[in-house]
């Protein structure tokens, strides 16, 4: 808290100093200041709530200094990930919880959690469109994207665009024009996952896994694969593969068994390694194992 109270104040001080349009120095600047919110966001905290109230502060001041320095790669990352998180660790999982008394409500937080994500993607996908010029349209062009890789740097940006942009294809599923866009995002996350397989200690693998159960003619057997590869790089202390297991394997194998074995397996581990994405994944394996005789 203590960092990002510092970024306020500097933030506050070069609205007041660096103003005209022309100043010299007002790119160096906020570069530097970008750097400071990309480490700000990088919190340890493991209370939810007090992470919710905070947030939304934080993602407003570093999304308009990424605007002014929008090829600073470590801000895009901290701004994505941090609009993916805030969709799916609050509205999204409100909208999954208020379904059952109120559908048009769960709606409505659907189609905010849309825009969420959408946010997040945006900035991501422009921050690696600002290092390598033609990224976007070459993603889309298969004689191009063969030829596409990503720096060392790129690869958190990219892991959250891809992640952001199956957020939004999630919330958006009458959407056809949202959903046909599901293989460019499965092939965003293929280009972090094969320069770096290990990212986010098992997270880039846990998303493989969720985008191949999802997939259209994917396997459950391979995404299974991608999920206990994200347990092993994790060195068992994410909730999160467990998690995404129950949702996307057990679910579409009608495996009761399985689904309440491995739930019950992701809240030991948050119980075990407090941190605010354990205590997500907590949350929701809770409320996903009181849903148990519904969804089975």
């Amino acid at each position: 808290m203590i960092v990002l109270r510092h970024a306020i104040l500097l933030g506050l001080l070069l609205a007041s100093i660096c103003t005209l349009p022309g100043c010299a120095i007002r790119p160096y600047i906020f570069n530097n200041v970008a750097d400071v919110l990309a480490k700000s966001g990088q919190s340890e905290e493991d209370d939810v709530i007090l992470a919710r109230e905070a947030s939304a502060f934080y993602l407003k001041l570093s999304e308009s200094v990424l605007r002014e320095a929008p090829g600073n790669l470590k801000l895009a990352e901290s701004v994505a990930s941090g609009f993916t998180q805030y969709a799916y660790a609050f509205v999204s999982f409100e909208a999954d919880q208020l379904q059952a008394r109120d559908a048009k409500g769960a709606q409505r937080m659907r189609e905010r959690a849309a825009r969420l994500y959408a946010r997040g993607h945006m900035h991501a996908m422009a921050a690696l469109e600002k290092t390598t010029p033609g990224f976007k349209n070459a993603l889309t062009q298969p004689k191009l994207k063969s030829n596409l890789s990503l720096t060392q740097e790129q690869i958190g940006v990219a892991y959250w665009a891809a992640a952001a942009w199956g957020g939004l294809i999630s919330m958006s599923k009458d959407d056809p024009e949202k959903v046909a866009d599901l293989p460019l995002a499965i092939d965003l996350a293929k280009l972090a996952w094969e320069k770096k397989p290990e990212h986010g200690n098992g997270g880039l693998s846990t998303l493989m896994g969720t985008f191949e159960a999802a997939s259209p003619g994917g396997s459950l057997g391979a995404a299974d694969k991608y999920f206990d590869l994200a347990i092993e790089q994790s060195k068992g202390q994410s909730a999160g593969p467990w998690v995404a297991k129950a949702e996307s394997i057990a679910i579409a194998k009608a495996d009761q068994k399985d689904f309440e074995k491995w739930l019950r397996q992701a809240i030991r581990i948050s119980d075990e390694n407090r941190n605010l994405e354990n205590e997500v994944m907590r949350a929701r394996a809770v409320w996903l194992l009181d849903m148990m005789d519904d969804l089975f």
